[in-house]
């Protein structure tokens, strides 16, 4: 049969292409079906086109608030378009080079929306594919939320930066109200503000980062955000949306009071949702979750055993996040799992290191303070100002915090976040550090490059002996 492969594939993002080519080492064949755009979100609509503008947002930013004596600030021309165009031209090249030229005889690639016949069988606009081992890698997308008026109202979701698809965006919000307060609202909403738009950011808790970070982390890089112009109503319900003219007015609720916001364009960036609805999983007898995931053991197998599914489409299972590196190393995993013939791998999800790229960075691996004492830790923790990190003042940059957190009885790290500049750098030592399970000791007795954020590191764990404060420049 000419559709038959080794490996059947739905999805095509850097989780798929991860599994393809690890079935390819294997000697495998491997076929990818893919209903958007080859690459999947990260290469697309994610990571790399919101990087490239962030970082265009950040040096126009630098030029209009000197840091420096002597250095006067200059405001700098913006030719959005021309800015969308580069960044087109850049996911096009990558896009090229990372994905669609790893296509060949051993891996294959289909268009289409696929949907299950069987367990080992997919089919595609009437053509059916099948797969002695099959791979759900379906990815995720924004998740809607139940605001009244929301079907009746264009919006922008985290998939606004798409390229070759007609959501993506050619000039700069005048206003802008973004529902959520998590990664994709800071990024974003610092990103437009510092290209001229009025932003508003409504989140429903007390902080920001409310999930998952400690409370410092979304106080520090909130404040930050707050003293470049961007609004923030905390404690606060979106309720409704509703369309005038060409604007959008969002009712928000706080406490007991109601108020209209008028603002040109609105984003939503309340979480994503798995991609397992729409591919006919059920015709394969593949369990789901109340989350909506495919349900998934500690080896990526499905309840059916001969499928498998890694990626953004599991969630947060077995301490999963939805981050491309942890799919790109599920499909590697997945796959091997797959075919092997002894014991199968566990994945293990105890370090992931994250960052956010507002400017300054969140980074943060392994526990907060919170999920370390509720995991039966007795916890050492401390959070100090990055003030206290020469590197910091000597580029007149102290915005920030770094905290860490450790086990009392073991000296054990357990947990690192940092809000500081080039903290997404910082943030390695500290995974690598934890993989092989360092004590505070070892973070004070490694010499580090003076002067360098990643001292950082070493003067919050001195903070656990000594007052760092009190301390000469790279003194222990």
């Amino acid at each position: 049969m000419a559709n038959r492969f080794d490996l059947l594939i739905l999805g095509a993002g850097s989780t798929a292409f991860s599994a393809a080519l690890t079935a390819k080492e294997l000697g495998k064949t491997a076929v990818m079906i893919e209903e958007r755009i080859i690459g999947g979100t990260c290469v697309n609509r994610g990571c790399l086109p919101s990087k490239n503008l962030i970082e265009a947002a950040r040096i126009r930013d630098e030029a209009a608030r000197s840091r420096f004596a002597g250095l006067a600030a200059r405001g700098s021309d913006l030719d959005f378009p021309a800015l969308i165009d580069q960044k087109d031209a850049l996911v096009h090249a990558y896009r090229q080079k990372k994905y669609e030229a790893l296509i060949d005889g051993n891996i294959s690639f289909v268009s289409g929306h696929a949907q299950f016949i069987n367990a080992d069988t997919a089919e595609v606009d009437g053509a059916r594919f099948t797969g002695g081992r099959v791979l759900i890698a379906t990815g995720s997308r924004p998740s809607r939320p139940e605001i009244a008026g929301l079907d009746q109202v264009p919006y922008l979701s985290s998939d606004l930066l798409s390229v070759d698809e007609l959501i993506e965006p050619r000039e700069i919000p005048r206003s802008l109200m973004i529902v959520g307060g998590g990664y994709v609202a800071l990024e974003l909403g610092q990103m437009f503000s510092r290209f001229g738009s009025d932003v508003t950011i409504v989140e429903r808790g007390s902080q920001l980062l409310s999930h998952g970070y400690d409370i410092e982390v979304g106080q520090s890089i909130g404040e930050i955000l707050a003293t470049e112009g961007l609004r923030i109503l905390f404690n606060a319900t979106t309720k409704s949306v509703r369309r005038d003219g060409e604007e959008v007015i969002t009712t928000v609720q706080s406490g007991d009071r109601n108020r209209e916001i008028r603002t040109s364009h609105l984003l939503v960036a309340t979480g994503r949702r798995p991609n397992s609805d729409g591919i006919a999983v059920e015709r394969a007898g593949v369990a789901t979750n109340d989350e909506g995931e495919i349900a998934i053991n500690e080896f990526l197998q499905t309840n059916v055993p001969n499928i498998f599914a890694a990626g953004d489409v599991v969630g947060r299972q077995h301490g999963s996040q939805m981050a491309t590196p942890v799919g790109s190393r599920q499909g590697r995993i997945a796959a091997k799992n797959a075919f092997a013939e002894a014991a199968l791998r566990r994945v293990d999800h105890r370090v992931i290191p994250r960052t956010i790229f507002t400017d300054p960075e969140v980074s943060v691996v392994g526990m907060s303070e919170q999920e370390a004492i509720a995991a039966g830790h007795r916890c050492w923790c401390n959070t100090l100002p990055v003030s206290l990190v020469p590197r910091a003042g000597a580029i007149r940059d102290t915005r920030g915090i770094v905290k860490m957190v450790a086990d009392v009885d073991t000296s054990e790290v357990l947990g690192v976040a940092m809000v500081g500049r080039n903290a997404g750098e910082v943030i390695h030592e500290a995974a690598m550090a934890m993989r092989f399970h360092a004590k505070l000791e070892d973070f004070v007795d490694l010499l580090h490059v003076f002067p360098s954020m990643a001292e950082a590191l070493k003067i919050v764990a001195i903070s656990r002996f000594k007052n760092p404060a009190k301390l000469s420049c790279c003194a222990e």
